[in-house]
């Protein structure tokens, strides 16, 4: 079965609600008109509500059935509500005409519903940058409980094969206990899709067969990664064909677990990570669902500006899913 027919069939019904704070663009409402006529899940346009009108009458797109929120028109109760939620959770770190104007940038608005449970998660990114995505979801939801990160992961499937390669979008440079913890991240990640999780820290060097600073943090990364996760399959520092394919995993890595059969793709940087996933997109003719984030204790999902309507579409089944199994 096709990934996201397996995924309708958990959230189909769940009713989960996730909110799009860039609801006037055209990617965005048309994703969210889909989602709601196949059932996936409630989407809320966020934005203001002329430009929202103004997107659906020049596309003929009817959002007669959405819900729409203009946070110039928001209840003043439930506004002076959220102003109070804010400035508590930003208590010595932002005065109240601080909070009140970062109650003004929808992407802070959005993560506040999310944060008092009135939306499941959020999707953004199609028009903002992933900071303004990322930011206000590290102050206001944080990471999970005993997390110190958040990473991004992209999911890369073609027929039946699936694979996550971490972290590609949002730490630039990691060390051993970065790394580790993101990987340790991506094995949960990838359960969540149906991936049975063999995890390999990539490296340009296989068991030593190259001396640098970079190897040894690979090396190291992967020793706190059995700490971690003793049970995990993980092996590094393997460079990418050994990781991949399984007769170079037998001249290079022998006795591995891990080794030519690996589905869990941990980069040293983030260079290496970004550029991983695109090659794998346009060389290797997967597709390239994501950037999506790990780590928070939220599903809030980044985009691509480059996302198409069907990227937006996939990345909420993704929100509703980690909502449904939170």
């Amino acid at each position: 079965m096709d990934l996201f027919d397996e995924i309708a069939t958990k959230i189909k019904g769940q009713n989960k609600t996730i909110v799009f704070p860039e609801g006037e663009d055209k990617r965005v409402m048309g994703a969210a008109i889909r989602l709601q006529n196949d059932g996936m899940l409630k989407p809320i346009l966020l934005g203001p509500r002329a430009e929202i009108d103004k997107t659906a009458s020049d596309n003929g797109f009817d959002i007669s059935g959405l819900e729409v929120i203009d946070p110039a028109e928001y209840p003043e109760a439930d506004k002076k509500a959220m102003f109070d939620a804010l400035l508590e959770r930003r208590k010595n770190k932002n005065t109240p005409e601080q909070v009140k104007k970062m109650l003004e940038d929808v992407s802070y608005f959005g993560t506040m519903l999310v944060y008092m449970g009135k939306a499941d998660g959020m999707v953004s990114g199609a028009v903002h940058s992933t900071g303004a995505t990322v930011r206000p979801a590290l102050q206001i939801v944080k990471t999970k409980p005993n997390a110190h990160l958040i990473s991004g992961y992209f999911l890369l499937l073609k027929g039946d094969q699936r694979y996550i390669f971490a972290d590609s979008a949002i730490n630039i440079e990691v060390d051993s206990s970065m790394m580790a913890e993101i990987a340790v991240q991506s094995a949960h990640t990838a359960k969540m899709f149906g991936i049975d999780p063999k995890v390999a820290l990539l490296s340009f060097s296989t068991k030593g067969s190259a001396k640098a600073e970079t190897v040894t943090k690979v090396a190291d990364a992967t020793a706190k990664v059995h700490e971690l996760a003793p049970d995990l399959p993980a092996d590094g520092e393997l460079q990418f064909d050994a990781a991949f394919v399984p007769k170079v995993a037998a001249a290079k890595a022998p006795g591995s677990k891990v080794a030519g059969h690996a589905n869990v793709f941990i980069f040293p940087n983030l260079d290496a990570g970004n550029i991983g996933y695109k090659i794998a997109q346009y060389f290797g003719g997967f597709t390239a669902i994501g950037p999506l984030m790990q780590g928070l204790n939220a599903p809030i999902s980044d985009l691509s500006r480059g996302c198409n309507e069907d990227d937006v579409y996939k990345a909420a089944m993704i929100m509703a899913l980690e909502a449904s199994e939170k």
